[in-house]
């Protein structure tokens, strides 16, 4: 893992999935706040080095303008991670999901912009790019979402983009594609698949593919994506970057490879597609190399065993309830 010293670092969302893993790699040596509400961050992800004293945490709304500078104040690094972190909650839920993500963002972005913060890391998606057959995406294709929670994306990366332009803040946006690993929440209906199928196969139950299951992903292992907010805090690059592992894997092959890992009897059952998933993903990440010295370290089977040790680990610990 690079190495990050001596630096007030703000993580938005830093009880969540992603920002948890950051703030763990971060604390040790550095001056780490972590901002959440949870609304979808779960406190026990951090606990603790919040406990420990290595972490402050502080519990609010990224839409709080007043608490954003407050926190910011001082700050070398934002790594702003916090959103709704989900295509189907962001159809039923439009409203809240925009909140979050679109004035929880240019909030962010105002407050950074206000206290002198050097470096703004925003947490973007590959959901930008739609469902545009053209694979692997590049950066320099046009967005296309066909999802509240892609747009949001896509708005927050034009106002990440005005601010560098109106306001010499110097931001830069992550292009996260289908990130996976420990302390992701399999327990929600609009969990993501990878610990959604974890949690099934370690409590026998049937394994729900939606669609064929022929319909591919590109994995990020969330040790990579927390690498890819490191170096691109440490460059001056601006713009998007896709960040991946530059490979794709049948969703149903996914699904095999858990159940053996498992050795689990779950069955693997299909139902309908669902609106606004996106067909098949695969990333060039030929920019983020070349700018932010960016490579993938595990491939998805390395990955995956990685992560099914961790989630056997705290089932084990905390009994199945826990998952």
């Amino acid at each position: 893992m690079d190495k990050m010293n001596g630096k007030k670092i703000v993580i938005t969302g830093g009880a969540g999935f992603i920002g948890s893993n950051l703030a763990w790699s971060l604390c040790n040596d550095n001056e780490v706040t972590v901002v959440d509400n949870l609304t979808t961050g779960r406190i026990e992800n951090i606990a603790p080095i919040v406990n420990s004293g290595k972490m402050e945490f502080v519990r609010g709304s990224v839409t709080d303008l007043q608490l954003m500078r407050q926190v910011f104040a001082g700050a070398d690094i934002v790594f702003h991670e916090a959103a709704i972190p989900s295509v189907p909650r962001s159809i039923s839920d439009p409203l809240s999901t925009n909140e979050a993500g679109v004035t929880g963002t240019l909030t962010a972005l105002l407050a950074a912009r206000d206290e002198g913060v050097k470096r703004f890391v925003f947490a973007s998606s590959s959901s930008v790019y739609g469902d545009t057959p053209s694979l692997p995406k590049q950066e320099h294709m046009p967005m296309n979402p066909i999802s509240p929670y892609a747009l949001t994306k896509t708005s927050c990366e034009t106002y990440c983009r005005f601010f560098v332009e109106l306001y010499g803040l110097s931001t830069v946006s992550l292009r996260y594609f289908n990130v996976y690993g420990p302390r992701q929440d399999p327990s929600s209906q609009y969990a993501a698949v990878i610990p959604r199928f974890i949690s099934k196969a370690l409590m026998g139950e049937d394994l729900v593919i939606y669609g064929d299951g022929l319909q591919t992903r590109d994995f990020t292992y969330v040790q990579d994506a927390v690498r890819a907010n490191i170096l691109a805090a440490e460059t001056s690059a601006t713009g998007s970057y896709n960040i991946a592992s530059g490979k794709q894997i049948a969703i149903r092959d996914v699904a095999s490879d858990i159940l053996a890992m498992v050795r689990s009897k779950s069955r693997i059952r299909y139902e309908a597609s669902r609106s606004g998933d996106i067909t098949h993903s695969l990333a060039d990440i030929t920019k983020a190399k070349n700018d932010l010295g960016y490579a993938p370290t595990l491939t998805i089977h390395e990955g995956l065993s990685e992560t099914v040790t961790w989630f056997t680990k705290s089932s084990s610990e905390l009994g199945n309830d826990a998952l």
